[in-house]
């Protein structure tokens, strides 16, 4: 038995817990650069703003219907999501953090108990610690439960909680369901599904599970069996060690200069490190890419891209900055107004694992000795930035704020800023 917990249009709802006058009035958030919706509230919908349309082309509703609008305030979305799931993993003896915004709980013994009125409790328990509404669906499967999910999400009759327990009840749901929202399948699987007459989940989970094999693979007939109530997505208790990290932006505006250009990806190579660290892995790749606008016209557009090895895997903070800079000296080309970089770190594996050492005719200028005697630096680098707040101790190629983001509507940071700490005045 799985439940589902998801917030409701979860970064409109954080900035409504610390300003309870947006509630009842339409709300969106800004992608970066405040470009695009990324979140709208309920009121927001219905008067017809949709999801990833440029704000620009929404100016007049926006101002007829009054509408909040709101940068991307990644901050603070993270650590309102960090309570979240702290208060839900004291709930239910196992969870599955599957996004920022979404959680899956481990029902598994509580048959005994009416679900329904447990599944209010949930709700309530977390509306009263974080302020962030939820919606939550159970199932004996992963891909039931999100169903039921999806259905206490659409149908505001069914106070925020849907059950898919009972036979009837699956097939009734699964035969309103396009099956373009089954979870796994998506816009391409379901464009094939639909030229075969298969239009719903439940024609889906009746199809032939030779014919599902065949042309939606493994994950087609996974999919299939938890549709039809066999369960084969267990939890992920230990989420996988990733394979790469990247950390990338555009930029609020065109960078031309090489110095600017080089500030922007010392940030990314200092960001990429850090979360090595905090992920306890070391990589043995760089790869750093820049590029123009792709709306510019063709003779002005241009994307460049380089990749380094490290000779010994590292999250050392100045060693992946030097390559950084190394890899960007060898693809930047003057003379073009640059929109957006960005450095990828591969070759990820264990810090604690064996030596890895990446072997080269060619790139001589990183050598490994450079590594020797970093690892307690960083200890304190680390350290320093988590007493006293991110950024507080950075590289000095690390401090130009020409190119970031445009973010001209930033609400507080109310919980990780001791600036922006609410004050109550009696």
């Amino acid at each position: 038995m799985y439940a589902l917990v998801d917030c409701n249009n979860f970064y409109v709802s954080c900035e409504r817990v610390f300003n309870p006058a947006l509630r009842q009035r339409p709300v969106v958030v800004l992608s970066n650069n405040d470009g695009c919706f990324i979140a709208r509230s309920e009121e927001a919908k219905a008067i017809g703003l949709g999801m990833g349309e440029p704000a620009f082309k929404s100016r007049g509703l926006l101002r007829e219907h009054n509408v909040a609008v709101y940068s991307a305030n990644f901050a603070l979305y993270g650590d309102m999501s960090a309570r979240v799931m702290k208060t839900l993993g004291a709930l239910a003896p196992d969870v599955e953090i599957y996004s920022i915004d979404e959680c899956f709980l481990d029902l598994k013994g509580f048959g005994r108990f009416e679900l329904a009125g447990y599944a209010q409790e949930i709700r309530r328990v977390v509306g009263r610690n974080t302020g962030i509404p939820v919606s939550i669906g159970i199932g004996s499967t992963k891909t039931l439960a999100k169903a039921a999910n999806r259905m206490a999400k659409k149908n505001p009759g069914l106070g925020g909680v849907a059950l898919l327990l009972s036979e009837p009840d699956v097939h009734a749901a699964l035969g309103a369901m396009e099956v373009e929202q089954i979870w796994g399948i998506g816009r391409r699987y379901g464009a094939l599904l639909r030229h075969h007459h298969i239009h719903t989940a439940l024609d889906f989970a009746a199809a032939p599970a030779s014919w599902v094999r065949k042309h939606l693979h493994i994950t087609g007939a996974r999919v299939q069996e938890e549709l039809n109530g066999r369960s084969c997505l267990p939890l992920e208790l230990v989420r996988p060690p990733k394979q790469s990290i990247c950390t990338s932006r555009s930029f609020g505006t065109a960078v031309t200069e090489p110095g600017e250009l080089q500030y922007a990806v010392a940030h990314f190579a200092s960001k990429c490190a850090f979360k090595l660290r905090r992920e306890g892995s070391v990589a043995s790749l760089l790869t750093v890419f820049a590029c123009t606008s792709p709306f510019a016209v063709r003779e002005q557009r241009y994307r460049g891209t380089q990749t380094l090895s490290i000779p010994e895997a590292s999250n050392d903070t100045l060693l992946l900055i030097k390559a950084a800079k190394r890899a960007l000296d060898r693809l930047y080309r003057p003379g073009y107004e640059y929109k957006k970089a960005g450095v990828i770190v591969g070759g990820i594996v264990s810090a604690g694992g064996p030596a890895q050492t990446s072997l080269s005719l060619f790139d001589t200028a990183l050598h490994p000795k450079e590594l020797k005697g970093s690892d307690r630096l960083m200890q304190a680098f680390d350290a320093l930035n988590s007493r006293y707040g991110p950024g507080t101790l950075r590289v000095a190629s690390d401090t130009s704020s020409g190119w970031k983001q445009r973010q001209e509507r930033l609400s507080p940071r109310y919980t990780t800023s001791w600036d922006d700490i609410i004050e109550v005045r009696v």
